[in-house]
């Protein structure tokens, strides 16, 4: 971040912050009611259920692992800006796609969708790097794991008590939280990666495998 002063620094960590929290009660704010979704979708009981939530686990897994190199390949060349703003539509798109889903196969496409570009925590731990100074770059990696830890707490409260209203409330809440997040960043979130710093795309590293091989 050119000349980036205290205050722009505090201001860009705060919104880090925000984006994670907001990611992560996202993420768990469809705890309480993703087994009634996927009932309710395949017309089975919560054994059944269960085994779908499994696979939906493993293909937004699979996408996070096959992708998540790649976008951090991205942020690199273009800034970590855009890639944020984009993990950002795209859990909000993933959110809508499991609000509206009306068949079990809407649920793997908006899976599919937010591990492809649910790489938030990545980049936003790069951006952290980006704009920290050496002295402070412990205390303010420490905020991933401060909002891990208040995600997990509130999101599941605020999906319980949404879920008893309509089980399809805690999506729209989600997508609301994502989309608006992203809204807000688009605005506010300066760029912290220069252009002098950037470095261009490289298959190995962009390569799931690279760092094996």
């Amino acid at each position: 971040m050119e000349q980036a002063t205290p205050q722009k620094r505090q201001a860009a960590l705060s919104f880090i912050f925000i984006t994670l929290l907001i990611d992560v009660i996202g993420l768990a704010i469809i705890i309480p009611v993703f087994p009634n979704l996927i009932e309710k979708l395949i017309h089975g009981n919560l054994s059944e259920a269960s085994k779908y939530s499994g696979l939906l686990l493993v293909a937004y897994s699979v996408m996070q692992f096959l992708f998540s190199p790649l976008i951090g390949n991205l942020s690199d060349k273009y800034g970590r800006r855009p890639v944020l703003l984009l993990s950002l539509l795209g859990f909000g798109v993933d959110y809508l796609f499991l609000a509206f889903a009306p068949t079990i196969g809407w649920l793997f496409v908006g899976r599919i969708i937010a591990g492809i570009t649910g790489a938030s925590f990545t980049t936003a731990s790069a951006y952290i790097a980006d704009v920290s100074t050496p002295e402070k770059r412990a205390q303010n990696f420490g905020m991933i794991g401060v909002a891990f830890g208040l995600g997990f707490i509130i999101g599941p409260v605020i999906g319980g008590i949404l879920g008893k209203m309509d089980t399809h409330y805690p999506f729209y809440a989600a997508a609301a939280l994502a989309l608006l997040n992203a809204a807000y960043g688009y605005f506010i979130l300066p760029e912290s990666l220069d252009k002098e710093h950037r470095r261009e795309s490289d298959i190995k590293r962009a390569n799931p495998l690279g760092s094996l091989l």
